[in-house]
């Protein structure tokens, strides 16, 4: 006897689900942000998409900002490894703009970046990539360490600082109009530099700060180890 399109199947009959596991939740993790965005990146949202509860998932991440971290090393892997060719500035400049374009692409999670603390293989590529860039340059041990956290600082605030929403877009544009306007009366030195201010094109300016933190991280010697932080 055939049965009726609507019994109930057996659990026997269904096909097994695929076993939980840390890889698992991120590529399920990856997979909402392309598509809804990093504020659906959720337990919840991806115990719907894994077909499991939420409690099942801790097991594998701590919490939701674990999450985050380890979905941006994941991304990490797609920044690839140092160009060949070119001064070991212009490369360590290259990796740092490649880093901050991949951010471009995923700007909720740029801004979740700047507290995050990815702890993944691919970030601790791209520290040793920048480590050795710097350490080719001569730039002391020291002063490389240091200078690789502003580094990546700098590139993960712009990217966060440029992620394309609408608020981020309609204060950029009070701010200009803000800046153009001020009085030379009252603000002198603005009003002098206002075109200097909001010059150039983003990645000029992205390339001047590079440079820029470079510069300071290759002639600015770290404090003594043991020196007492200001109150």
């Amino acid at each position: 006897m055939t049965a009726r399109p609507d019994t109930p199947r057996s659990r026997r009959d269904r096909p097994a689900k695929p076993a939980l596991s840390r890889e698992g939740i991120v590529a399920a993790a990856l997979t909402v942000l392309r598509a809804e965005g990093l504020n659906k990146v959720t337990m919840r949202r991806l115990a719907q998409e894994l077909d499991t509860g939420p409690a099942s998932l801790y097991v594998y991440v701590r919490n939701t900002a674990e999450l985050h971290a380890a979905v941006l090393d994941e991304l990490l892997g797609t920044i690839g490894p140092a160009p060949t060719e070119g001064s070991w500035r212009e490369r360590l400049e290259q990796v740092l703009t490649a880093y901050t374009a991949m951010l471009f692409e995923h700007p909720s999670l740029a801004r979740s970046a700047l507290t995050a603390w990815p702890s993944g293989p691919h970030y601790l590529n791209l520290i040793e990539t920048l480590l050795a860039l710097l350490d080719e340059g001569g730039v002391p041990p020291a002063q490389a360490a240091w200078g690789v956290d502003l580094l990546l600082q700098q590139a993960t605030a712009t990217a966060a600082e440029h992620a394309d929403d609408d608020t981020t877009r309609d204060d950029w544009d009070a701010l200009t109009d803000a800046v153009r306007n001020a009085s030379a009366r009252t603000h002198p030195h603005l009003a002098a530099r206002s075109g200097d201010l909001l010059a150039g094109a983003p990645l000029a300016r992205l390339s001047w700060r590079f440079q820029a933190l470079i510069n300071g991280i290759e002639r600015t010697a770290v404090p003594p180890t043991d020196a007492v932080p200001p109150n």
